[in-house]
């Protein structure tokens, strides 16, 4: 098969981490006989900074042409810390998925047996954890009317959602959890938000074309207590895009490091593949990022294709290197740490 990938390196510890993805699609793609034609562009801070555009339009040309995006992170602390900054590399993020029409985003939260003590949580309370997020991606109070009134002293966010963004998503989360545990979980706050009473009726209208998913609604409160109770207890959840936002940060942390968890974000016709750390500008240019979130990226980029070989041949890989300690400082606990390109180079040389 031959792919063109879009590459998006961004900022901070981003090409740092998407230079270990590519070594380690590359040696995927040798072993299996594959051709990868990387396409590199710009976003985020890098893009300002070049042609003052968070997301400019030859990068949407190049992503828009492409097979699939391997992305690494945005932001940049000048941004973060002036309030008042017009352009920002955020805003980047959310037009590409606006304009790619990314509206789904999958965060899967699993748990690796060689770190299961490395978790902030006890062991006996995330063994067996395997769940999966789906988060809307390009609607809600990220999207809607924002704004200023009495001179500046009133701020407005407003949350809209329409019949339509909530059943495409839901349709997305009943079919996965076909393939798995048919389970779903609706995350709302239906006691208090008019959008969340839409979300659950909608839902609700749902259930009858999917006899076999057994579907629960949950206050998104509950589900953040729950997720560091009883993580093992959940499958398949679907929810709006701030609610999933938090709770998929939150979930992270199951595993023992924000550095080990991948995305995807889908829409009709290309998917986007992005770790779930940000940019980390504090360790850029150090050689301590865990890369593993973007290789592991690279995996589910892999397996959308249908390739389930290759992406399974970098999850071995991965999980031997952990096995094995192959880590950066976040996983090291006291023992030796690799740096972020031994670690990619360990894992290219083991595929």
């Amino acid at each position: 098969m031959k792919l063109n990938i879009a590459l998006l390196a961004g900022d901070g510890i981003g090409p740092e981490v998407i230079d270990q993805a590519v070594k380690v699609s590359d040696a995927v793609a040798k072993k299996f006989n594959h051709e990868i034609n990387w396409r590199p562009a710009l976003t985020g801070a890098a893009a300002i900074d070049a042609v003052g555009e968070p997301y400019p339009d030859e990068t949407h040309e190049i992503c828009a042409s492409s097979d699939a995006v391997l992305f690494g992170a945005i932001g940049h602390p000048r941004f973060d810390n002036d309030p008042s900054a017009k352009v920002r590399p955020e805003q980047g993020l959310l037009k590409m998925r606006k304009k790619l029409g990314l509206f789904a985003n999958v965060r899967p939260t699993f748990t690796f047996p060689s770190l299961l003590d490395k978790s902030p949580l006890k062991r006996e309370r995330i063994e067996g954890t395997d769940l999966v997020f789906l988060r809307e991606l390009t609607g809600g109070i990220y999207f809607g009317e924002k704004g200023r009134r009495d001179e500046g002293e009133t701020a407005f966010d407003n949350c809209v959602y329409t019949r339509a963004e909530v059943q495409r998503l839901a349709k997305k989360g009943f079919e996965l959890a076909m393939t798995r545990g048919k389970k779903l979980c609706c995350v709302d706050k239906a006691n208090v938000l008019e959008t969340s009473r839409l979300w659950r009726e909608t839902v609700q209208a749902m259930e009858k074309e999917y006899p076999e998913v057994e579907v629960s609604y949950e206050f998104v409160d509950a589900v953040a207590m729950r997720l560091v109770q009883w993580p093992n207890s959940y499958d398949v959840l679907i929810t709006e895009n701030l609610f999933g936002d938090i709770l998929t940060d939150e979930a992270s942390v199951i595993s023992g490091s924000m550095g080990l968890m991948p995305s995807a974000s889908l829409g009709s016709n290309i998917g986007l593949f992005e770790p779930i750390h940000g940019s980390y500008p504090q360790a850029t240019g150090l050689n301590i990022a865990n890369p593993m979130a973007t290789v592991l990226s690279a995996a589910m980029m892999f397996e959308n294709f249908g390739l389930q070989e290759e992406g399974k041949a970098i999850r071995d890989a991965v999980n031997s290197a952990l096995n094995k300690g192959i880590v950066t400082e976040d996983l090291a606990d006291g023992g030796k740490a690799f740096g972020t390109n031994e670690v990619g180079d360990w894992l290219s040389q083991n595929i």
